[in-house]
């Protein structure tokens, strides 16, 4: 399937609305993803390399916010145990329908990958080794973010893993301009214009919100979790693992 570039932005646009996971950003997201996120194929090759650490035998791993399903697919490659299933959501129609098509084309493993189209507060968190939400946390509202953590707590068997990558903002806000700076200039760096920077930054604003890497750790700590650490980090894009 051939990789479209990301031009949603690229002219101005006259009324811009709310960021949405509709057929547009289907038909970009590898390119969108790969340009806006620092570290997203480092990101998504190492997901794949705790879950085979981390995935026990007769037990569901879920990718939570799956969108086109490429931490499955990562998972998938890594994990060995008997009797070990991926169960993939997602609430975007779109994503799930090209996701299951990039899915049959691959072979890779006989590891059982399920593409769900739902929201993820409505999914059972059970049985669970390894649970994954790879930028998706940060799109659920501020409100709801400790239920669904505690859910997930509570569906993992102990020695399980949360996988949490998340864009973060700052306290400090000398700290906070540096870091969106340079993530401008990331992005400048892969192509896109100011233009494409703005609208889309605006386009994210009420759908987006992005917390400190503390507040993250210490809403882990609530849930239960007696161990968290940062494993990656580039800007204010960071991945986190807690184990149960």
């Amino acid at each position: 399937m051939v990789k479209k570039q990301d031009e949603i932005y690229s002219s101005p646009l006259e009324q811009l609305v709310d960021f949405q996971f509709d057929e547009r950003v289907v038909d970009v997201f590898p390119d969108m993803i790969q340009r806006s996120v620092p570290g997203y194929g480092t990101i998504i090759s190492t997901i794949g390399v705790l879950a085979g650490r981390y995935a026990q035998p007769d037990s569901h791993c879920y990718d939570l916010g799956c969108s086109l399903g490429a931490v499955s697919l990562s998972m998938r490659q890594h994990i060995t145990q008997l009797n070990c299933d991926i169960i993939a959501v997602d609430n975007s129609v779109a994503m799930i329908e090209r996701g299951q098509q990039l899915l049959a084309s691959d072979t890779s493993t006989n590891v059982v990958v399920k593409m769900i189209h739902a929201d993820i507060a409505d999914v059972d968190i059970e049985n669970a080794s390894v649970v994954v939400m790879n930028f998706t946390l940060q799109f659920i509202p501020l409100e709801q973010r400790l239920a669904l953590i505690n859910r997930i707590y509570s569906g993992l068997n102990k020695g399980g893993i949360l996988i949490l990558s998340e864009k973060i903002a700052f306290d400090e806000p000398e700290r906070q301009h540096f870091q969106t700076e340079i993530h401008h200039d990331f992005k400048r760096a892969n192509g896109y214009s100011d233009l494409e920077i703005s609208q889309k930054r605006s386009a994210l604003e009420n759908v987006l919100i992005p917390e400190a890497l503390a507040t993250h750790q210490q809403r882990l700590t609530q849930a239960g979790f007696e161990f968290n650490d940062v494993w990656f980090q580039c800007f204010n894009f960071m991945s986190l693992v807690a184990i149960k």
